[in-house]
Order: C-alpha cells, then structure tokens, then sequence
C-alpha cells in the first residue's frame, strides 16, 4: 500500500509551487483531481511541448487527472462545492483573498468539510506590505537574499539562479505541511487551514548558511565567510570536478590528489575556518594543479582516497551516470500518443511497497466527465454544464 492511497486531493494550484507539492502526493498514492481553467494551467505552456503539453507540465503533474471549470460561473462553482465536500486537501497557489472572492473562504470550506487540509500558497504571505503583488521565481529569489548569494563571479554582481528554486523548495515544503496536517488530522479528527508563503519558504533555505552570519543577536562572533563564496567547480584538462573537503583527512587527501600534499602543511589552511578565510589564495593554488588532471583519472583517485568529488555532468550526461542508473532514478513512461517520456521516480523510496512508477500527466480537461460522473451527476446535468461553458471537456476523446 502506498502512503497516501485512500487520500483525495483537489489541486486549484498552477504553474510550479502547488503542482509539485501535489504530484508528489500523487507519487505518494493520492488521487489528484487538478482544476484548471478554460484556458489550461500556464505551464502547459513552458519549455519544449507536444500541442498542449509541455515538459515542464508533465514534470510538475504526474498522475493527476484534470478538469476544466470556468470559476467565474455560478454552476462551475457548485461543482467545486461537491469536488470539497469529498476531499481530504485541497491546495490553491492564487493571490490573497482570490478565495474568498470565489465564495471559498476559510471559514466556508471549513463549513463545507471540517475534515479538509486547506493548504493556501502565496508569494510574500496573506498580508502586508507586498501581498497584492504578482509574484514569480525571480522576484522571491530577490528578496529573501537568494540573489545576494549567488553572485556573478567576475563583478559580484547579484544573480539569479537560472532554475526556478524558490518555486520548487516551496513545492516540497508544502509537500511536508500536508502530510503533517493530515496527521495532526488523524488525532484531533478535524481538518485545517496551513498558510505557506514562497519568501518564508526561501528564508528558512537560506538561514542554515548563507544567512549564518545574521544570527547571533547579542556580542555576535567576527563574520564569517559564506561557505559558497569561492565554492564553484574546478577546471580540469578535458571537463569540471566539484570537490567539497571541510574535515581535515578529506582537505589532505584533496592535496594528495591534486599532486601536492605540501599545501595541507601550510598554516594558512590549518583549519576549515581558516581556509574559510583564505579561500581565494586556496583557490589560486588549486586551480592550475586542476587544469592538469584528465577528469575521471581525477575523480577515481580522489574518491579512492576519501575526498568528496564529482564529476560535472552536462545535462545529457546526467541521463548516463553510472550512480544514477544504479539507482533507477529516472524512468520511461508511455505517455500515448506523446509517445515516452522520461520521468523521475520519487525521490523518497518507501520500503516494504511496491516500486512505484509515475503516471502520465493529463490532457487538458482530459476526466472531467469521468469526475462529475463520480460525482453522481447524471447526461443531463453534464450536458447542461457544458453548454452553458461552466465545465468544459475535451471534444474528441484523447489518449492517455
């Protein structure tokens, strides 16, 4: 049995946060219904696409199925009423208050099923000075200090992680809220309301390290320096290798590796602060040693020696690692007439169940009469509600 089998979740989110939080549930074992509207899910419209799927929507909504409902209709909304009153969860990533203005407030969904995880995901918080504003990847990154740690390495300028990181640490820290909501569920017998924001989301990524120096308040320690300042890959002669050595046997054996065990001798880098605060020198010597080395001759020698190191991979060379085909980390599915996809499995492994194999995403609108079916709804009522426009199915029947 799968850990969430039996779990009904309704998925009102778009684009990347909610929708990963919620393919992983899927992974899990739950049943994710996705609302979208008319107009589809704005990923379905990001990277490389087949029509109206695209690979980052396939990614993001594994295993979901899909309807289509015009929220703006009255009839679409007491669907939705009946899509609630069935759920354990749901989860929305829309702007502050854009629930209640549906009629969908905390207090009514609470109304409407007590038992409900009612999981809201926003971009600054439900208040404040910032909350009306859109928000994406980018701007989070900005301001919760993610762009002052990744700097350009010529000018120091601030930059951007070019992947969409706040979105999907969001995506897994909502993961965990749920599951900790429907347990805290399975003691009180109720249901309730989590609040996540993107930027709380963000900031608790970043204080472990790169906001270490912010945390002693009173008679705070000399600052020390960022643990990524001069943390990039070494150049070799035919690729990069990666190499973190904190402890003094993995800083020695780095040495060995790189054809010089002197430079462990030398006061400057006794220790891991000292290195810390002699980073660029250490760099300096390091690197032409580095540009002399073949890169798997140099990866095999440092891991035999007990140096933490790897080898850079190009994207394409991640699909051929030799760890990552051990671990049957990345699947194929038949995803119809798309043809196969690569997916990955779910990072958590659960023992004792069955291996578990993503499903395809799903076509736009793709089980929504399946699902008012389901709902008890009978041809007339289906055919009401999509010639008024407030459910919309697909014309022509599609192929998973």
């Amino acid at each position: 049995m799968k850990p969430l089998e039996g779990i009904r979740v309704l998925d009102l989110s778009a684009v990347v946060s909610g929708p990963i939080a919620t393919a992983i549930m899927a992974d899990q074992g739950a049943e994710v219904i996705k609302v979208e509207t008319p107009g589809g899910d704005l990923s379905r419209r990001i990277g490389p696409a087949k029509g109206q799927m695209s690979a980052t929507f396939i990614a993001a909504n594994r295993g979901k199925r899909s309807i289509v409902l015009d929220l703006k209709q009255h009839a679409a909304r007491e669907v939705l009423t009946d899509l609630i009153r069935r759920a354990d969860v749901l989860v929305e990533n829309f702007r502050p208050g854009a629930m209640d203005r549906l009629g969908f407030s905390a207090e009514t969904l609470a109304d409407l099923n007590p038992m409900l995880v009612n999981l809201s995901i926003t971009g600054f918080g439900q208040t404040g000075p910032y909350a009306d504003g859109r928000v994406y990847d980018a701007v989070i990154q900005a301001v919760s200090g993610m762009c002052a740690s990744h700097r350009e390495r010529e000018t120091q300028d601030p930059a951007l992680v070019s992947t969409l990181l706040a979105d999907k640490l969001t995506g897994l820290t909502a993961a965990q809220a749920v599951t900790a909501a429907l347990f805290a569920r399975s003691r009180t017998g109720r249901g309730g309301r989590v609040e996540l924001s993107m930027l709380d989301a963000a900031l608790a990524f970043q204080w472990p390290d790169a906001m270490y120096n912010h945390l002693f308040m009173d008679s705070p320690p000399d600052r020390f320096p960022r643990v990524g300042m001069t943390m990039r890959p070494y150049k070799t002669r035919d690729g990069f290798v990666a190499i973190m050595a904190p402890q003094q046997d993995e800083f020695e054996s780095m040495c060995e590796g790189f054809g010089d065990p002197s430079i462990a001798e030398d006061p400057r880098f006794a220790t891991t602060p000292m290195r810390a605060r002699h980073g660029p020198e250490l760099r300096a010597i390091f690197e032409p040693l580095a540009a002399q080395q073949d890169t798997d001759e140099c990866v095999a020698r440092m891991r035999a020696a007990g140096t933490p190191i790897g080898r850079v991979n190009e994207h394409d060379d991640v699909l051929t690692d030799p760890q990552v085909l051990h671990n049957d980390s990345i699947v194929e599915v038949d995803h119809g007439e798309l043809g196969r996809v690569r997916l990955l499995r779910g990072a958590a492994r659960f023992k004792g169940g069955e291996a578990h194999v993503p499903q395809p995403a799903p076509w736009l609108g793709e089980h929504g009469r399946q699902v008012l079916e389901e709902l008890g709804y009978d041809a007339a009522r289906i055919e009401s509600l999509t010639t008024a426009g407030a459910v919309h199915l697909p014309k022509q029947a599609v192929k998973p």
